[in-house]
């Protein structure tokens, strides 16, 4: 049996074709991005307006305490404390009250925490913010993480042409009939009932399939004869007429490009409006894991300066150039690790050993399941070799996507040549990302090698009916996001949404990790045995997450001389029912000493 295949849409790269069209990436990838060393992405005036706050706070301001609470600083001990301090921006003390109160100073203002929990800022290891900010800010969230049932995203999507100007467009993304229930797939007929007076696009998950309304169609001068593009389909049905279903950008690409909002959308303004949503829950510090793959060129890295320089992120961002541009290209560009500041700062190298194992592209030692298929190595293990040598040489932190077993054979062979050439496995901290399926062997292999796992835990919640049925079967499904078995062999971890793959919730996944239950089947816990414990799934969330992104000095803990980045809840995730710590209220969300979010 041939299954329908599709790449990780986030980790190929696919995003920078969604807006190839797009004015500003397009006019960002004919420049050269410029070297910017660490601590002087802030320059000239801006440089003054974004950094005097913070100084003059940090130097001639009152500390502020928070007391009255519980204080989890996830510290080595994970230590609880009665308060904390902070001055400008940074945290200048934490223990007991009497204690903090004394080295706040008599002029300090206090905060009553009136019970409530203060954690460290979360912090998202892995996820695609450059470009994910700008699919964000043009199409409405229809996943199944909102809605469960294709008939919910309809009826959303009626609501939003009740309230929307004829003739504009209504977009939505991260829709999944494989996982919503409802027919296998929609196209005219559905969306035609949704309006007939808006052009409606809704983009699929994976990101290699699209749907519309025969409006939509009109808005990009789609005639009914249209040819298939190379590569690409416009789906029919069995009497030979398009049905509104669309294969690969370069079909649907013709759609997105007739809305003029898609041509001409800011991405630099996008992505300050991302991360300011995001504080609603608890993050302070983003990542980008494919950096490069918004315009195709290391000019990614000028998105996120003129982000930081603009004084608006609500969140830290940490980079990772992506392989596929090419190291040349990146090394021309003058980008090194560590160029940027707390705020905005590049941090390892991305490669990608295969692709997606709901999407059938994860590399398998064995075929999928009623099937003779073991998935796709989007890099050949000598290249995979080569590459991770050669930028680990130079400083590089590894970050490498590994999603079936035979893909992280092959991750961990790269790694062991590293090894073998003379770099310190310690200082790299090399990563596996998704790191998805895991035998005993390997675990063992990644501890004699110092390498740590972020696992994308959404694929136990969201996919693992899928996985287990379809994918895998019920035996192999087992070795899926093994936390517990990695935690207990000594090796670190974090947990990651991915997103676009899954949007961030830090809450919601320590959920998933501490109770394995499944979205489809709520009963059906996934390797039971592989559930962890609350403070270790806080811990991946926050300390150990920062660990990951090189930041631990300065994020991830509450302690004396760490930036003030902290969230407030309303209850302690570790007294509340397991099934309920995604329910928890974030009250407020403060980065850099500045409150970014209050409920």
């Amino acid at each position: 049996m041939k299954h329908d295949t599709y790449e990780c849409f986030c980790c190929s790269g696919a995003f920078g074709s969604l807006f190839a069209a797009n004015c500003e990436p397009a006019g960002l990838a004919v420049q050269q991005a410029p070297p910017v060393r660490r601590r002087t992405l802030l320059t000239g005036a801006v440089a003054a307006a974004v950094a005097w706050p913070a100084m003059a706070r940090a130097q001639g301001a009152a500390a502020t305490v928070f007391t009255g609470g519980t204080v989890l600083t996830v510290d080595r001990r994970f230590s609880q404390a009665e308060a904390i301090a902070i001055r400008g921006n940074r945290i200048v003390a934490v223990g007991s009250d009497a204690a903090v109160r004394a080295a706040a100073g008599a002029q300090a203002q206090v905060v009553d925490l009136r019970g409530r929990v203060m954690l460290p800022g979360f912090v998202e290891p892995h996820a695609h913010v450059v470009a994910g900010a700008l699919v964000d800010s043009l199409m409405d969230h229809v996943g199944m993480t909102r809605f469960a049932t294709t008939a919910l995203v309809l009826e959303h999507l009626k609501a939003k042409a009740r309230t929307t100007p004829p003739g504009q467009w209504i977009m939505g993304r991260n829709f999944d009939p494989s996982l919503q229930a409802g027919p296998a797939s929609i196209g005219f007929a559905e969306l035609d009932a949704v309006s007939k007076e808006h052009p409606v696009f809704v983009l699929n998950a994976s990101g290699h399939l699209a749907y519309a309304n025969r409006r939509a169609f009109a808005a990009a001068g789609i005639p009914d004869d249209v040819a298939n593009p190379q590569g690409a389909e416009f789906v029919r049905d069995a009497s030979g007429r398009l049905s509104g279903v669309m294969k690969n950008n370069l079909a649907f690409g013709k759609l997105l490009f007739a809305n003029p909002a898609v041509k001409n959308a800011d991405p630099v303004k996008a992505l300050i409006g991302l991360l300011g949503k995001w504080g609603r829950v608890g993050l302070t510090t983003a990542s980008e894991l494919a950096l490069g793959s918004l315009s195709q060129s290391p000019a990614d890295w000028q998105v996120m300066m003129a982000a930081a320089q603009s004084g608006q992120l609500k969140a830290r961002i940490r980079a990772y150039p992506f392989y596929t541009l090419g190291a040349d290209a990146w090394d021309q560009a003058g980008v090194k690790p560590d160029d940027g500041n707390a705020l905005a700062r590049i941090v390892g190298y991305k490669l990608v050993a295969d692709g997606s194992n709901q999407g059938f592209t994860g590399l398998q030692r064995e075929p999928y399941l009623n099937s003779d298929d073991r998935g796709l190595a989007y890099m050949s293990i000598e290249d995979l070799k080569a590459q991770a040598v050669d930028r680990a040489r130079k400083g590089w932190q590894l970050a490498i996507h590994g999603n079936g077993d035979a893909a992280i054979d092959n991750v961990l062979t790269a790694l062991q040549a590293v090894s073998d050439a003379g770099v310190d496995m310690s200082r790299l901290r090399a990563r596996i990302e998704h790191c998805s399926m895991l035998h005993d062997e390997q675990i063992a292999k990644m501890k004699s090698l110092k390498v740590s796992a972020s696992f994308l835990v959404g694929h136990v919640h969201f996919w693992g009916v899928a996985l287990r049925d379809k994918v895998f079967g019920s035996q192999r499904v087992q070795r899926l996001v093994r936390a517990r078995s990695v935690e207990q062999a000594g090796i670190g971890y974090s947990l990651h949404s991915d997103f676009m793959v899954t949007d961030p919730n830090p809450l919601h996944m320590i959920q998933m990790a501490v109770t394995r239950r499944t979205w489809q089947e709520p009963q059906f816990v996934l390797a039971p045995g592989e559930r962890v414990s609350v403070e270790s799934a806080i811990r991946a969330v926050t300390a150990e997450a920062a660990w990951q992104l090189r930041s631990e000095h300065e994020i991830g803990s509450l302690e004396a001389g760490k930036l003030a980045d902290f969230v407030i809840l309303d209850q302690d995730p570790r007294r509340v029912d397991p099934e309920r710590i995604k329910d928890i209220a974030v009250i407020e969300t403060w980065m850099d000493g500045q409150q970014v979010f209050s409920a």
